[in-house]
């Protein structure tokens, strides 16, 4: 019961900034033309400035464990290879793939995921997840680049340039290296007796926390703002795919082959931060995403709003059945 209780209490704020925007929609004050250039900054401050501070927050990269790391990026890219053919087969519409391959491989891991593993398993659980998430929000990004780019609604045919240069020009990627590249330079400063942390340069990082702490509900706002009930009959059997694909076999290859073959060599905390990667739903981001790369804007928005509604139950389902084999005690 306790993990359903969070699992609301997790996904329910989302919903309802998601229904306030759609109110400010109905009652006139978020027009189409608004909720573009939201959602320009969104993709291109709020959210970077987010990534970038989830990086560098992080203590030490030195002490990361690399055998679970490297089981969630293993299973997270053979997801997106899978997602792959199964979007193709499913649709016709090419502007419709890239958000169903989304869905598959990335979960609202920054948002529900890490408080979701400390809620699972207290302070280990959160620092374990926390630690993942270096490397998976990364591969978060670089696969949906991938994705959003070979499925599209322009003109323009895929190829590995246009694929490469939309990863390196890609301002969450951006966004993440350059957290990178802050942790190395804070750890070199630290090798050489320099106890120096750029929150000492406290007007930078206020301003910082002060764009970070826009980016989720803003981007919130701008789906409920896009959000169309009139959407779902055109788009019903891509949003049932893809909200089974995120809340149910997500979950079972992820958790499932985990406990099956390697629950002798991981802790609960292992398995928290895995309940968090791959039961929650799928990231808010991807909207914003979708919508810069000429993908479905309109799918991508009805995954998010779909699968936070079933995660509720993926979540609970998933931590009850760790707890009543003994993974949580």
């Amino acid at each position: 019961m306790d993990s359903f209780l969070f699992a609301i209490n997790a996904v329910m704020p989302i919903i309802l900034m998601v229904a306030v925007g759609y109110a400010l929609k109905k009652i006139g004050l978020m027009g189409p033309e608004l909720s573009k250039a939201a959602n320009k900054l969104v993709f291109r401050v709020f959210l970077p400035a987010t990534l970038f501070l989830n990086v560098y927050k992080i203590r030490d990269l030195g002490g990361i464990e690399l055998g679970y790391i490297g089981y969630a990026l293993i299973v997270v890219f053979a997801i997106f290879l899978l997602a792959i053919p199964a979007a193709m087969l499913l649709t016709k519409h090419p502007e419709r793939r890239g958000p169903l391959v989304q869905v598959a491989f990335r979960s609202n891991y920054a948002l529900v995921g890490l408080p979701l593993a400390g809620s699972l398993f207290g302070a280990e659980g959160e620092m374990v997840a926390t630690l993942l998430s270096a490397a998976v929000i990364p591969l978060f990004n670089v696969l949906a680049v991938i994705s959003l780019s070979i499925f599209h609604g322009g003109d323009e045919k895929p190829s590995v340039k246009r694929i490469l240069l939309g990863i390196v020009k890609n301002p969450l990627i951006l966004s993440i290296a350059a957290g990178l590249v802050a942790l190395a330079i804070r750890a070199l400063l630290v090798k050489n007796g320099i106890n120096f942390r750029l929150t000492q340069i406290q007007p930078v990082y206020t301003v910082l926390q002060y764009l970070s702490g826009v980016s989720t509900p803003l981007a919130l706002l701008v789906l409920g703002a896009q959000f169309e009930f009139s959407a779902i009959s055109a788009l019903k059997k891509e949003i049932i795919a893809g909200t089974l694909a995120r809340v149910l076999v997500t979950p079972l290859l992820g958790i499932g082959i985990a406990y099956l073959f390697l629950r002798d060599h991981l802790t609960g905390a292992h398995f928290a931060a895995f309940v968090a990667l791959f039961a929650t739903p799928v990231a808010v981001s991807s909207l914003t995403m979708a919508q810069e790369m000429d993908n479905d804007a309109a799918l991508a928005g009805q995954l998010v709003v779909w699968t936070t509604i079933a995660s509720s139950v993926s979540i609970f389902l998933g931590a009850l059945l760790l707890r009543l084999a003994g993974i949580f005690g």
